[in-house]
């Protein structure tokens, strides 16, 4: 192997390991930015070139590894999405019930208040029953 193709194996593993000397670190892994991280021109490493198809073979392995983290975090997003939506239908589900089972303990006590004061004998109305006989 020689002198060059091992410097940009060596610059291949750095963009590998995000311990880039040369490009920003993040860059996407291509033929061009392993070229300027060898410190070569960009646009170097050729395809017609047999003697580059070990590298750009590793190259083309390294930048689908590189996307596949991209995809995980797209997959986890997702699913915390459709989470979020799993439980706000839950929790408006859960309101629901809940404000039903207030309405008819609300009922339920009306309904208790009058047939005590049908058994007292004495004239026990709530306020709250005057308020919404007015709204209904």
């Amino acid at each position: 192997m020689s002198n060059a193709i091992a410097e940009y194996f060596e610059a291949l593993e750095r963009l590998k390991k995000s311990t880039n000397k040369v490009i920003r670190k993040g860059t996407r892994i291509t033929n061009d930015s392993v070229a300027l991280e060898a410190g070569r021109g960009k646009g170097s490493i050729k395809k017609s070139r047999p003697v580059f198809a070990a590298l750009i073979a590793a190259i083309d392995a390294a930048a689908s590894e590189q996307a596949q983290p991209v995809n995980d975090a797209t997959n986890k997003l997702k699913a915390a999405k459709e989470d979020a939506t799993r439980y706000k239908a839950m929790w408006l589900e859960a309101l629901s019930r809940e404000q039903s089972l207030v309405k008819q303990l609300w009922d339920e006590r009306m309904e208790w208040t009058k047939k005590e004061a049908e058994l007292t004998g004495e004239k026990v109305t709530s306020i709250h029953a005057k308020r919404r006989q007015k709204q209904t």
